[in-house]
């Protein structure tokens, strides 16, 4: 693990000792759009749960989170069951990757809720990440549920739509949110879920390429979203999406594909690579 223990201290969960997290790294790095702050401060939404956090000099602090909530929810979201301090010696045999790393060390993949990250995926379609966080926003803020205020909370925070809600809608009802095309897709992805024609849970139990197969039969779902969807909500890190980016990526460093080393995490290898590639200046 990445952290020494856990300490419930009074309403809060603290990981002490913690490495390799960086909340910015983390949630401000292309595989979520439901975070906001600035260096080592982040509010969210995730599972329909509303939270804060911020590193405290080595230790992660979770606000209002009970010791319950912290392992039946955020443990696995942030993915604080695997141990990065091996990944990491890992990769530091592959020169490029050892860059990447060290441009990120606090990076981790997040495991999300799949039906949300199907739908935010389907809108970064063709965007950039603030307007991708723009749209997700406004499709919480109309059609999600508030989540009750408490004395720290500044802002409300809305829930994610459920599937049901979303397939109720026309893609004009969507016209709020300014996804254009994406709008049409949104709601058939939501009709699809809704019905059960397609069952996100049953999904859990199959093998990764038969959900990829799976995903790409919604309309506007193609190998890169249907990949995204494989990484960060059903935490398959076997696969990683090829986007804009990691095409670069792949070209320039690693034109025969990634070495055998990376096989099985080449997704979490990837989102190094592609937050480096974005961020750093390279030939």
């Amino acid at each position: 693990m990445d952290y020494s223990s856990i300490e419930q201290r009074g309403t809060d969960i603290v990981l002490t000792e913690i490495k390799n997290f960086i909340p910015s790294q983390v949630l401000d790095n292309g595989q979520c759009f439901r975070w906001s702050g600035s260096a080592d401060s982040y509010t969210g939404v995730a599972h329909g749960r509303h939270l804060e956090l911020f590193l405290e000099k080595d230790a992660l602090v979770l606000k209002n989170v009970t010791l319950n909530e912290f392992e039946s929810v955020w443990r696995d979201y942030f993915d604080l069951g695997r141990d990065y301090g091996q990944l990491r010696q890992l990769y530091a045999t592959d020169d490029t990757l050892s860059k990447a790393m060290a441009f990120s060390p606090g990076l981790r993949i997040m495991k999300q809720d799949p039906w949300e990250t199907l739908i935010t995926f389907i809108l970064s379609q063709n965007s950039n990440i603030p307007r991708i966080k723009s749209m997700v926003a406004l499709l919480c803020e109309n059609f999600g549920q508030a989540l009750p205020l408490n004395k720290e909370t500044v802002t409300k925070s809305f829930t994610f739509p459920t599937p049901e809600s979303l397939a109720l809608l026309s893609a004009d009802d969507l016209t709020s949110i300014r996804s254009g095309y994406r709008a049409a897709y949104i709601i058939d992805a939501a009709k699809r879920v809704a019905d059960g024609r397609f069952d996100l849970k049953a999904l859990h139990n199959m093998e990764s390429e038969d959900i990829r197969l799976a995903l790409m039969k919604i309309h506007g779902v193609g190998p890169k979203v249907a990949d995204c969807v494989l990484l960060y909500g059903f935490g398959r890190v076997g696969h990683y999406p090829l986007d804009v980016w990691m095409k670069r990526v792949m070209a320039s460093y690693y034109p025969d594909g990634f070495p055998d080393v990376l096989t099985n995490t080449a997704g979490i290898a990837q989102q190094y690579l592609f937050h480096y590639i974005r961020n750093h200046k390279e030939p």
